[in-house]
């Protein structure tokens, strides 16, 4: 039986990444990405050709163009031109 639970717990540890959004910057320079989880602000750079994995539990980010964006954790972001692609 501990076997299973820690079988149980090391695959819910594994898939948390798969929760989070992904954002990849498929522009030529870095991007800056502006995230607001809960009462947290803080400021995520995506390298050209970079991808980061962001807000687990759900956020609000806002692009290098302006766009503001809520995010629930398990969408899959493309950073074109500076805005936002949300598939």
């Amino acid at each position: 039986m501990k076997t299973f639970v820690n079988a149980c717990v090391l695959t819910v540890i594994s898939a948390l990444p798969a929760w989070s959004a992904s954002v990849t910057n498929k522009d030529g320079e870095a991007a800056v990405l502006v995230v607001v989880e809960g009462e947290n602000r803080m400021e995520v750079a995506i390298s050209a050709g970079g991808t980061e994995s962001i807000c687990p539990s759900g956020c609000f980010i806002t692009t290098p163009s302006g766009d503001r964006i809520g995010l629930q954790g398990d969408e899959t972001i493309e950073i074109v031109n500076g805005s936002a692609v949300v598939k």
